[in-house]
């Protein structure tokens, strides 16, 4: 029995949001869409895409698939690489995954239902749809999925540019200064700054995040990775120099036992997963 399930997502950041579009000198501007106003003119709204808000997902996923059926250094990187980022489509003499053999691979490995992914000639479609993640901000009401009560911040309000500056490691690591009567010398590294266009700390967005046609188990395991990004998820890039840190609401609220249903199912069948997912590469 399939059924589907939709879960809104309202999120606030806690740290600048960079999603790179653009370069303009050492200036990375953020990624924008073009929205149509009310009035017909046209406003380019700052949007963090789908893709990258679901890869966001399948990475929580892969992690989480991975400490359940404890497959690390097990896997073929071709499949690794699928489980992980998607995969890639390549020629391949090997027939494509259909029938029977499809339908136990999404019952053995649920984040292949959900996500699905790329090894060989054809692609494995999942029953995951994910929604761009939009700002609340006026320009973007045309298309925000909710009415807000509040007047809502204009985009230029809440667009930052986070101004950073960086120094080789050469230049750093001793004195450049030429000793007295040297004819020769080492010209010190110059200082090179650059700029990153965010979306400040404190800004509102909404997306979604929807289950179509999906198994129990599938449904089982994205709330598990919807419960995931809510403790630890991240929105956009250069999260490791702190941007990117989010708090985020969910509805419906995910119950407390979200979770046991898919481990229990693959853990218990975990020979057979793996053996599948070995299989994949031949």
């Amino acid at each position: 029995m399939t059924a589907t399930r939709v879960w809104d997502l309202d999120i606030t950041a806690r740290a600048p949001i960079s999603h790179r579009g653009e370069m303009i000198g050492t200036t990375a501007m953020f990624r924008r869409m073009k929205v149509i106003q009310p009035d017909s003119t046209i406003a380019l709204v700052p949007v963090v895409s789908g893709n990258s808000f679901r890869g966001v997902l399948r990475r929580l996923g892969e992690e989480m698939l991975r400490d359940a059926l404890e497959y690390d250094h097990l896997l073929p990187l071709a499949v690794a690489h699928m489980l992980r980022n998607g995969g890639s489509i390549v020629k391949s003499n090997a027939e494509p995954i259909t029938g029977r053999r499809l339908q136990q691979l999404r019952t053995l490995i649920p984040h292949l239902s959900v996500f699905g992914g790329a090894i060989g000639s054809a692609p494995i479609s999942g029953c995951l749809q994910v929604g761009h993640v939009v700002p609340l901000v006026a320009e973007a009401i045309p298309i925000l999925r909710f009415d807000y009560d509040s007047a809502l911040p204009s985009r230029f309000d809440v667009e930052t540019l986070e101004s950073y500056s960086h120094l080789d490691d050469v230049s750093t690591a001793r004195d450049t200064t030429p000793a007295t009567g040297s004819e020769t010398s080492t010209p010190p590294t110059p200082l090179m700054r650059y700029e990153i266009e965010a979306l400040a700390p404190g800004t509102r967005f909404e997306t979604f995040v929807q289950i179509s046609r999906g198994t129990d188990v599938d449904i089982d395991f994205t709330a598990d990775v919807l419960r995931e990004f809510c403790d630890r998820g991240w929105l956009g890039g250069r999260t490791g120099i702190g941007h990117g840190q989010v708090t985020t609401g969910i509805a419906p609220a995910l119950d407390d036992n979200v979770g046991t249903l898919w481990r229990t199912a693959i853990t218990a069948r975990r020979d057979e997963a793996l053996d599948a997912l070995v299989g994949l590469t031949k």
